[in-house]
């Protein structure tokens, strides 16, 4: 056991929930799992007790941001990865993210390359997914991990970086890492305030996780209520004047498509 969680933030009734949970088991190294929800039933509380899973409920505000900070608190510090319940992970995750953030001096966020799953088969390849590694490709090389200006210069184009794959070097961050105020773009500015900070963002090309596409994410409802677009605009705001922020906000609404089933 290392000073690694694993916090899955479970919802509603999810019909991924399990192998979710069977993957962070399936870890090549063992790491604490617990399971948070702002929304306690059953069917959760079950899974819970089948795999022995430490459960809390979150019996504050609910909600996306609500339910990460408070799972964050629970974990206790160390190195945290917040499990989406719809996601899995290839069993050498977290073994790569334990010997990335050993090897930096301080780092800030760990991060993987990652595959989508789209009615139950693996997607590796697609132009999204293109578009992200191509942004990612700086952060291959070791000595613009530091660099501040490099990731915000990644960031001030969009967000490349899949949350789930994240894993969070508490040490070195606040103990609030999500702000309660953005519905779709809430870790896009989680990284935006992180990348400010001394210290790595340790990015792994490897596709070790995969992130499910589906109608009822989140994600794709924010999409389909023009929300997202407006958070979007907001973002893009604080690296560009207000002409270019429209500019790139468009463009980049364009690849909001692949975020749907």
């Amino acid at each position: 056991m290392n000073e690694h969680t694993f916090v899955i933030c479970a919802y509603k009734e999810s019909p991924y929930l399990e192998d979710c949970i069977c993957s962070l088991l399936a870890q090549t190294v063992k790491s604490r799992i617990i399971l948070v929800t702002s929304t306690p039933n059953h069917y959760i509380k079950s899974m819970a007790e089948k795999y022995q899973i430490p459960y809390y409920i979150n019996e504050g505000e609910g909600g996306i941001t609500q339910d990460w900070n408070f799972g964050y608190a629970k974990a206790g510090g160390g190195y945290i990865t917040i499990a989406h319940q719809d996601d899995i992970y290839e069993k050498t995750y977290l073994a790569s993210a334990l010997e990335m953030m050993a090897s930096a001096k301080k780092p800030l966020i760990y991060f993987c390359n990652y595959y989508e799953i789209r009615n139950g088969e693996k997607v590796m390849k697609n132009r999204l997914l293109g578009v992200k590694r191509l942004m990612l490709l700086p952060l291959r090389i070791p000595c613009f991990r530091n660099s501040v200006w490099v990731r915000r210069r990644i960031l001030s184009f969009g967000t490349p970086i899949c949350c789930p794959s994240v894993c969070y070097a508490s040490g070195s961050l606040p103990e609030v890492v999500f702000q309660n105020h953005y519905r779709a773009c809430e870790d896009w500015e989680a990284w935006e305030a992180i990348s400010k900070r001394k210290g790595a963002f340790l990015y792994d090309s490897r596709p070790l996780m995969g992130h499910r596409i589906h109608a009822e994410s989140e994600t794709s409802q924010a999409i389909g209520d023009h929300q997202r677009t407006d958070e979007e605009y907001e973002m893009f705001r604080k690296f560009w004047p207000a002409w270019a922020a429209r500019l790139i906000g468009k463009l980049y609404a364009t690849g909001q498509n692949s975020n749907q089933v």
